[in-house]
């Protein structure tokens, strides 16, 4: 788990190199930290518009507007991080902009999920469509979880797919489903001699890590209440 968070945080350290010039030119147009969270939550209104209007005027083999959605998810994302150093570079923090952050986070990602849901409803993967709710669920308690638990006095932030990589894993692969149909065709299906079913298909470039953010954010929800749990009962003791 240490090893897992020191990655993590490497990582967020490269990142944060990249972007600070960037940071440094929000901050010079007067842009707050608020504001880069606005900006972040409008782009993901985005994100959802694209993908109801992909169920809506799109085709079960035109997955161009899963492309661009996912570009578009991880262009809002980008405003995710670009807040917090906008907040430490300019020295602006404040404990509303914490608050109104975290608040602007859980829209942004009920919004992206609801786009999703949409689409896959509207293009008839309705399997698909009860894992990425299940998927959503899991993002909501993840972020619940740290929040009630760091309420009663307690650090809880470990675990897999956090908000981060909850948003490279769904963007990133969206962009790929969009790519890849570009050259293998929206409506390919790969199938096994004796199996009836087709087992897989174009649009299993983003159903599948969807299922998998399904299971694995509930299973680091779960994980994050039972250390919550041993850290308060070690507390009771004390």
């Amino acid at each position: 788990m240490e090893q897992q968070q020191s990655l993590r945080t490497s990582l967020q350290l490269g990142i944060y190199k990249i972007i600070d010039p960037f940071v440094k030119v929000l901050i010079k147009l007067g842009l707050t930290p608020n504001a880069v969270t606005s900006i972040g939550f409008v782009l993901n209104i985005g994100v959802a518009a694209i993908f109801i209007l992909g169920g809506e005027e799109g085709n079960r083999g035109d997955l161009s507007y899963v492309g661009w959605a996912g570009g578009m998810i991880l262009f809002a994302g980008l405003f995710d991080m670009l807040d917090g150093q906008v907040a430490r570079l300019g020295n602006m923090k404040s404990t509303f902009g914490a608050l109104y952050d975290s608040v602007l986070d859980r829209y942004s990602e009920l919004i992206m999920f609801f786009g999703i849901c949409y689409y896959l409803v509207a293009q008839h993967y309705f399997l698909s469509s009860i894992f990425a709710f299940m998927a959503l669920i899991g993002s909501m308690m993840v972020s619940y979880v740290r929040a009630r638990a760091e309420g009663l006095g307690v650090e809880c932030k470990g675990g897999l797919m956090q908000r981060p990589e909850r948003v490279i894993t769904i963007g990133l692969c969206a962009i790929i489903c969009g790519v890849a149909s570009l050259h293998i065709g929206g409506n390919y299906k790969l199938y096994i001699p004796g199996v009836k079913y087709h087992v897989f298909e174009t649009m299993s470039i983003l159903t599948i890590p969807i299922t998998l953010l399904a299971v694995l954010t509930n299973i680091t929800a779960f994980n994050r209440l039972t250390d919550a749990k041993k850290s308060l009962d070690k507390q009771e003791k004390n």
